[in-house]
């Protein structure tokens, strides 16, 4: 068994000796981006996932650089769709490369994915693919759910947990069941380590949305209110809105018009706080945490072997509030 750091050190080990050919954009763009400042998270999910049922991760390493490359071809292309300009403090890709680029890029970087995938040594090679392929499917229904949100103010707390569920928490939960397959865990076993990947997943997402607009921003790393100025449905906003009182809602409404970003964002935490939006914020994040933890205490494999993975759960919902 090894713990997260020392997976990410022997992942990191394996991405260093994969060789691409350079002489093509769309490779040095994926260079680019892989090489950006990343926890790792899913490749090691992966790794965690199959030593967890006494696999070797040696087995599981080609998956899991393929989930990595698949996640990081979503961002190519999730930065095009967001306009956005930074990714981990770099120019994103279509920045330093080009829109054309980008896209060519986050294509390349899709198929690869499934080469990588395809290099998996074991019997269950088309449930491999089954378990990706409906992962993927969620994850572009969660990027088309994120998108329809911008426009509307009418989303409900149930389609904002499905669009997270896609959005965010199916890769996790991939990552992990793949992991699990690889190692030869029986379909219960899958299902439980998928769901604990899930819900930890549902829980990391709104902590992440929470601490936006609650956390410190030098310890989270962001601009406070990032979403906020973006009029971004988080569940903040959802249950901020369906909370308020008349006259609070009309706030809210005002708000989502304001020009004045510092009158935006102050106003919008203090309706949050008087609405009771925050405290059920905080309550939902340590639901679905809750619910993470039971999925693990119930896979039947010995505690010792659990152990990275509940630690890896802790270190994700310790993050400074």
């Amino acid at each position: 068994m090894h713990s997260y750091k020392e997976l990410v050190a022997l992942f990191e080990q394996y991405h260093s000796k994969q060789k691409f050919d350079e002489r093509y954009d769309v490779y040095r763009a994926m260079k680019y981006i892989m090489g950006m400042s990343s926890k790792r998270v899913r490749p090691v999910l992966t790794l965690m996932g199959c030593e967890l049922f006494g696999g070797d991760y040696k087995s599981a390493m080609a998956s899991a650089f393929a989930l990595e490359v698949y996640h990081n071809s979503t961002l190519v292309h999730d930065d095009i769709m967001d306009k956005a300009t930074t990714r981990r403090g770099n120019p994103t890709v279509h920045k330093r490369y080009g829109v054309n680029v980008a896209i060519n890029t986050g294509d390349m970087m899709f198929t690869e994915a499934y080469k990588y995938l395809g290099k998996a040594n074991h019997a269950s090679t088309n449930e491999l693919f089954e378990i990706f392929n409906t992962s993927v499917i969620k994850i572009v229904k969660g990027q088309s759910l994120d998108m329809e949100f911008e426009s509307r103010d009418d989303v409900s707390e149930q389609e904002y947990l499905e669009m997270i569920d896609g959005k965010t928490s199916v890769l996790l939960a991939c990552a992990l069941q793949i992991g699990a397959l690889l190692a030869g865990a029986d379909k219960k076993s899958q299902k439980l380590i998928f769901d604990f990947g899930l819900n930890l997943g549902i829980s990391f997402q709104i902590l992440d949305d929470y601490l936006d607009a609650f956390g410190d921003p030098k310890l989270v790393g962001k601009r406070p209110g990032g979403d906020i100025l973006m009029n971004k449905k988080t569940i903040l906003f959802i249950k901020a809105l369906e909370l308020a009182s008349p006259k609070q809602k009309q706030q809210i409404e005002k708000l989502l018009m304001e020009k004045d970003k510092n009158k935006k964002v102050t106003t919008m935490y203090a309706l949050m706080e008087q609405t009771g939006a925050k405290e059920y914020t905080e309550k939902l994040i340590d639901k679905y945490y809750k619910k993470s933890l039971k999925n693990l205490k119930s896979i039947t494999v010995t505690e010792e072997r659990k152990q990275p993975l509940l630690e890896l759960a802790q270190l994700l919902r310790a993050r400074e509030k």
